[in-house]
């Protein structure tokens, strides 16, 4: 099954870099430094160390606590951060600055993996989340590299998908030295499909573990100065088709809050000017971060285009709605604007984030919501309930609180193979 798999990926992959260069076209990025997708590196790099690799930028601010504290512990000890896509490798040089070299992950072929390995000969692979590549894998236990997978996740959806793949999926699990799953649900599923239980252990999230910058709150300040006191929501990290649902509800929330202000951050870089032209479209006033012009009483959306900045975007609201959840992408991380004390919105689909999902919404937290109008009336509602806004939001934190220490579990985990 391993070699049907590599066969069909050496077919695939003149469409995949046709993908990049089409991708390319939004994003720049995508067709600079393709070699090192290969496995070829640009400049040498330390041996001997720890390859990590976030596929993107959840990944990547997922890990961002944990690298931090192997670099306070182990100084001297090479770190490299691998990831798919340039908003990854962007987060990761925000993070780290020259710290950490960032490379592109290379294909999953035996050569490109052969190559990668052979430059940078690391004593310990750790694959962030659900990042399961089975030629890798394979390398790795020829090599006798361990591999651990850290907050891992496994939803009900994606566990069908590896199941459907059958002998590969079970002989690549076979070959992973350990998974720390973020619930007993996760590791059931890794089980089931193969992973030896020994292998298995249930850590909880690091996501609980989320560390808000010192500053963060007087750049909130700096930012929120300008508008007012005027009552702000927030459509986070919003895919597409999901911004056309925000714009409706937001037409309807303006009919009884005029002074309202949207703060619009779209998920993707590439389809930031897309999403100004739909505003634009609507007959919205905007206001694109990237202009660093003032916001006035006149501002009705401001966008959100920018990096690195949705916990700033969030410290400056006082509702959330997180996208990729009216759409089946699985959603985004809810624990980010609760960390911030704000009520969370989601649409329907949080199949990436069931667990976390369910215990804010248990918790009084979060609200479900399932179309526009959901949307306006749960918004309009909750800036109208100020009691209710402040409640639903100290509980949410009381969430986070209650459930840190996989940070700590998985850094203990990690120290057995150093």
């Amino acid at each position: 099954m391993r070699h049907l798999y590599t066969i069909l990926l050496y077919i695939a992959i003149p469409f995949i870099l046709l993908r990049l260069l089409w991708k390319s076209r939004k994003n720049p990025a995508y067709r600079q430094r393709i070699k090192e997708r290969f496995g070829y590196l640009n400049k040498p790099l330390s041996t001997g160390g720890i390859w990590v690799h976030a596929v993107s930028v959840g990944e990547v601010l997922a890990a961002v606590p944990l690298i931090k504290q192997l670099q306070q512990r182990h100084p001297n000890l090479p770190i490299i951060i691998t990831t798919m896509t340039p908003t990854g490798a962007d987060r990761v040089k925000a993070a780290f600055g020259e710290t950490i070299p960032h490379v592109y992950v290379p294909y999953d072929l035996p050569s490109c993996n052969q190559r990668f390995l052979q430059n940078v000969k690391p004593r310990l692979i750790m694959m962030v989340e659900t990042e399961l590549w089975p030629n890798l894998l394979n390398q790795a236990a020829q090599q006798k590299i361990p591999t651990v997978v850290l907050n891992a996740r496994l939803s009900a959806r994606s566990a069908n998908g590896y199941r459907r793949l059958g002998k590969l999926t079970r002989d690549m699990l076979k070959q992973v030295t350990l998974i720390a799953a973020q619930n007993k649900g996760d590791g059931e599923r890794f089980v089931a499909l193969g992973l030896p239980p020994e292998h298995l252990r249930v850590t909880g999230s690091i996501k609980y573990d989320l560390e808000l910058p010192a500053n963060l709150m007087v750049k909130a300040q700096a930012l929120q100065s300008q508008w007012a006191k005027r009552p702000v929501w927030i459509a986070a990290s919003t895919h597409e088709s999901e911004e056309e649902i925000v714009l409706a509800a937001y037409h309807k929330i303006l009919q009884k809050l005029p002074q309202i202000l949207l703060i619009l951050v779209p998920r993707h870089p590439e389809r930031f000017n897309k999403v100004a032209s739909l505003c634009q479209k609507h007959r919205y006033s905007i206001v694109k971060r990237s202009e660093d012009l003032p916001i006035t009483v006149q501002t009705q959306i401001f966008l959100g285009d920018s990096m690195g900045e949705l916990l700033l975007f969030y410290a400056c609201a006082n509702v959330a709605f997180v996208g990729g959840s009216l759409v089946a992408t699985g959603g985004h991380n809810p624990l980010e604007p609760a960390a911030l004390g704000l009520p969370v919105l989601t649409g329907p689909h949080m199949f990436n984030f069931a667990v976390i999902q369910k215990q804010l919404l248990d918790a009084g937290a979060a609200i479900t919501i399932q179309d526009a109008t959901q949307l306006a009336e749960t918004v309009i509602q909750l800036l109208q309930d100020k009691t209710k806004c402040q409640t639903m939001g100290a509980k949410g934190e009381q969430i986070l609180r209650q459930n840190r220490g996989a940070l700590a579990r998985q850094l203990e985990l990690i120290e057995t193979f150093l």
